[in-house]
């Protein structure tokens, strides 16, 4: 077991940990900030000219995928390999699929670089937060903390591979942006290489292996969309369609047999279960909203935005390096803000925090929906508008997510814990399927349409937003007795 000496604070492990989720999300938010760019730019320009709509479906299609494939990817890690040797193939997977996406010239490739690296996050990225947690037997403010510090590492690397892949990208090439996402990758699996002894005792296979009869369901439905794509009874947008209902149908039916049938479960448990759907619809509006940022946001950066400063045009998916920026300024304001209004008993109840943060989700695209009056005039707006529009929906993250997180952590049923954490990824995976699926809304032809489309997402996030606050009492009773 991984423990820390006299003179270290916490476990070198968090360390080695940190670093490879750094380089890890390098990649993942580097490449994604220029993947609906190179989707929807034309062939002149090295990219692969699609259709907005089909490049919104695609982009929603990989995002989603990426968190829907963390279920089959803590199964794999719980069952068979253990959490370290799922992060190890996990990381080569996902090295894999960049370098394919970097090979120019073939879109057979680059699509199947794109599922290759959404398997190979599905795999590693609910594994290596499950080690930060085992590094912490003892829980507390301490293991908090270290969180914390994980945190930081997942905002860094999005921050600087936004920031790196994007001047690439933009500004050398496309491919060479998507390489350097393959050499970061690399980068952290060295890293986690070199110094894995600090990880010994952790995220070790399991002593009895189940037999992987769920994995082999999971690959052929794959194998089936696949075949439906391939043969063009599905296309990405219809299959997004359908994705999308699917998501929604599995979900409602996994609550309610889990809250109305599940007779082992007492009325308090049931009440929670009612209440955790509950929080379900909000994120998943929410981040149906702030995942706009590698699409419609990048869309209106790239088209709408004066972005040259001093002769010089900033590359149009630098905007979402705002939000990594943003947490990295205001997470520990926030955190010290609920310990004072704790200290004061003053601190708002949890549904109150998510409505908060739904509100200020809604009033980030309030903000967009003035921004794009000038648009539809054919007038480029500043760059204070976006920064604006991000500024709100961080802060409204930092409201909503980690208290989203910890609350289905407190109110989870013990024999559906582990489930009701893949139900949390879930949300955010409706969240960004319909984030790319709007997307497909912004065409040149539509641009009139941009203020009512922003304004829609706006009213649904406040309005949600209110009623979370005005029922809390409700929702709180629910609880039962979980702040």
């Amino acid at each position: 077991m991984a423990s820390t000496t006299d003179t270290e604070k916490h476990p070198r492990g968090l360390y080695v940990l940190f670093f490879t989720e750094m380089w890890e999300r390098f990649s993942y938010y580097g490449m994604r900030a220029i993947l609906l760019l190179y989707l929807i730019k034309s062939a002149a320009e090295g990219a692969l000219g699609l259709p907005e709509d089909t490049s919104g479906a695609i982009y929603g299609l990989y995002t989603s995928s990426v968190y829907l494939l963390t279920l089959p990817g803590g199964w794999i890690a719980d069952n068979m390999l253990g959490q370290k040797k799922a992060i190890w193939w996990g990381g080569i997977v996902i090295m894999i699929g960049h370098i394919l996406l970097a090979i120019p010239g073939s879109n057979p490739i680059f699509f199947l670089g794109l599922c290759t690296v959404a398997v190979g996050t599905g795999l590693l990225k609910p594994n290596i937060s499950s080690i930060v947690g085992d590094l912490y037997p003892e829980g507390g403010a301490r293991r908090d903390a270290g969180f914390s510090i994980f945190y930081i590492g997942i905002n860094l690397g999005s921050f600087l591979g936004m920031t790196i892949v994007g001047y690439l990208g933009e500004k050398v090439g496309w491919h060479y942006g998507f390489g350097a996402a393959a050499v970061a990758m690399f980068l952290g699996l060295v890293g986690f290489r070199l110094n894995s002894k600090y990880l010994d005792g952790l995220g070790d296979p399991p002593m009895v292996k189940s037999k992987p009869t769920f994995i082999y369901v999971v690959i052929g439905l794959l194998l089936v969309i696949a075949a439906l794509l391939v043969s063009g009874v599905l296309n990405a947008i219809s299959l997004a369609e359908v994705m999308k209902y699917v998501i929604v149908t599995i979900t409602i039916l996994y609550f309610f047999y889990i809250g109305m049938l599940d007779k082992t479960l007492s009325i308090v448990e049931r009440k929670r279960v009612a209440v955790l759907f509950v929080f379900f619809i909000g994120a998943a509006l929410f981040w149906s909203g702030f995942e706009q940022a590698g699409s419609s946001l990048t869309i209106f950066a790239d088209r709408h935005t004066d972005r040259v400063i001093g002769g010089w045009e900033m590359p149009a998916s630098w905007f979402q390096t705002a939000n990594a920026f943003f947490i990295l300024v205001f997470s520990a304001p926030i955190g010290a803000l609920w310990v004072y209004l704790n200290r004061k008993k003053i601190n708002p109840y949890t549904p109150v925090k998510f409505g908060l943060g739904l509100i200020q989700m809604g009033l980030g695209f309030l903000v967009m929906y003035w921004a794009a009056q000038y648009a539809v005039e054919g007038i480029k707006v500043g760059l204070g508008w976006l920064t604006l529009t991000y500024l709100l929906h961080t802060l409204g993250e930092l409201f909503l997510s980690p208290v989203g997180l910890s609350t289905y952590t407190k109110l989870a049923p013990k024999k559906y814990y582990s489930q009701m954490m893949g139900l949390w990824f879930v949300a955010a995976s409706l969240g960004n399927l319909i984030a790319g699926v709007f997307a497909g809304n912004f065409n040149e032809e539509n641009v009139a349409e941009m203020p009512s489309l922003f304004l829609q997402v706006c009213l649904f996030g406040v309005g949600f937003g209110i009623v979370m606050i005005l029922f809390y009492k409700p929702f709180k009773n629910w609880m039962g007795g979980i702040q």
